[in-house]
Formats: structure tokens, sequence, C-alpha cells
């Protein structure tokens, strides 16, 4: 994050997480703290819940495409499936 805005952000979650702490709010706390936790990880590590997802997503999509090339199933076939169905 640019400048100031990592520092601002950790101010304001500190806040938010003693309002909920004052206001009895355990849940929305412990929401806010592992909020904090993410930004201070992204920040250190560099690693981002976006680049988690696509790394997940080109994951699955190699292993389908593995599990249909050794399933002889190419693709969806529009007219094939109409010459079943008749």
């Amino acid at each position: 994050m640019d400048g100031m805005l990592y520092p601002a952000s950790l101010v304001v979650l500190a806040v938010l997480i003693f309002v909920f702490y004052q206001n009895r709010n355990s849940v929305l706390m412990l929401i806010a703290i592992v909020i904090g936790i993410y930004v201070v990880y992204s920040q250190e590590t560099g690693h981002t819940a976006t680049e988690f997802k696509n790394e997940l997503i080109e994951s699955i999509d190699g292993e389908a495409k593995d599990f249909s090339e050794s399933r002889g199933t190419e693709g969806y076939d529009a007219k094939k499936a109409q010459e079943i169905m008749k």
C-alpha cells in the first residue's frame, strides 16, 4: 500500500476492534482482527487473496483438462448430444 494508507488502515482497524470490544460484540471484533491480520500479511509477503484465487482456478482448470483427456471427452459437442437424444 502506498504512503500513509497502510498505517491508516491499521489505525482504523484498531479503533474498530476497540469499539467492538467495548460494545461486547465479539464476532465483529474477531472479523476485524482477521481483516487486520490479512492486511499485515499481504503487505509483508505480497501475496493477496486474488493471487491465491487465480492459482486455485488455474489448478482446477488443469486438473479438469487432464481428466477430460484421460477419459476421452475433449469437450462439449452440441451435434453429438442431439444425435444421442434422437
